[in-house]
């Protein structure tokens, strides 16, 4: 039977094993995490050849940071909110946070982090009311930050 690399994990990771973590304190518990993704602006240079051929060269530009989204059932703590209404109310430096998204095994050990830096709550929304249902309340936020790193 193939196994992959000498020393090297091949087991796939469980989407549902992961926590949440800002300036090193795991918070809240998150049903659905989307956004972990590393993208850069690609510039198109026109430009002519010697015999009048046009060409286009393809050159790096601008990272472009992400945008995590996190959801969970919604519950009476304010912290969330409190981060975003931070940012709301002006107050860009205690707003701007630090912070990681940890990936783990089916034992509960790290297998991988994604740490992201001065990210802040530009979106929180609640999920739909609706009367006569049994469903539970879902709520959304949208951190942006300036930097994502795989550690």
């Amino acid at each position: 039977m193939p196994a992959g690399l000498p020393s090297l994990p091949n087991d796939a990771i469980a989407s549902y094993h992961f926590a949440v973590e800002i300036d090193g304190v795991e918070i809240a518990q998150f049903s659905e995490l989307s956004g972990i993704t590393s993208e850069i602006d690609v510039i198109e240079l026109k430009e002519n050849m010697k015999d009048g051929k046009p060409m286009i060269k393809k050159l790096p530009g601008a990272r472009k940071p992400p945008t995590i989204t996190l959801k969970r059932a919604k519950n009476s703590s304010k912290a969330l909110w409190d981060w975003h209404y931070a940012m709301y109310q002006g107050k860009v430096a205690t707003a701007r946070k630090n912070g990681s998204i940890i990936l783990n095994d089916y034992e509960g050990g790290e297998v991988t982090r994604y740490n992201f830096t001065n990210g802040w709550v530009s979106k929180v929304t609640m999920g739909t009311l609706k009367a006569g249902s049994n469903e539970v309340l879902m709520e959304e936020i949208s951190i942006v930050c300036e930097e994502l790193e795989r550690v």
